[in-house]
């Protein structure tokens, strides 16, 4: 069964730094753009990062030279290293595979916690 199986949240103090992972079965990794959404509470979920198979990255402006997303190939795996965190990149992160030319269009991670706080 495809999936996504995210690990690496967790409690960090402000300017910490967290590395986030998902890695992906089956076919998802060769077909799908990998990427990380983040839902804080009482907010709706946003997009953080999006990397593509041929490695272009994008980001949203708040992480912009804080967040680097990246994937290893060979162990069909991205990950969403986070370095000067915030007590604002408090949220729930979810790892997302988009391609909008197959069904299912989307899959997503099971969620994990970052709380950024003294």
């Amino acid at each position: 069964q495809d999936k996504l199986v995210e690990s690496g949240g967790g409690l960090v103090q402000p300017g910490g730094s967290l590395r986030l992972s998902c890695t992906a079965s089956g076919n998802i990794f060769s077909l799908y753009t990998m990427g990380w959404y983040r839902q804080a509470p009482g907010k709706q979920r946003e997009w953080v990062a999006t990397i593509t198979s041929g490695g272009r990255t994008n980001y949203i402006d708040s992480v912009k030279g804080r967040f680097t997303i990246s994937i290893d190939n060979a162990k069909n795996t991205v990950y969403l290293q986070m370095n000067s965190l915030k007590p604002e990149d408090t949220a729930v992160y979810y790892c997302n595979a988009n391609n909008p030319w197959v069904a299912p269009k989307n899959y997503w991670g099971q969620g994990t916690q970052v709380t950024v706080s003294s």
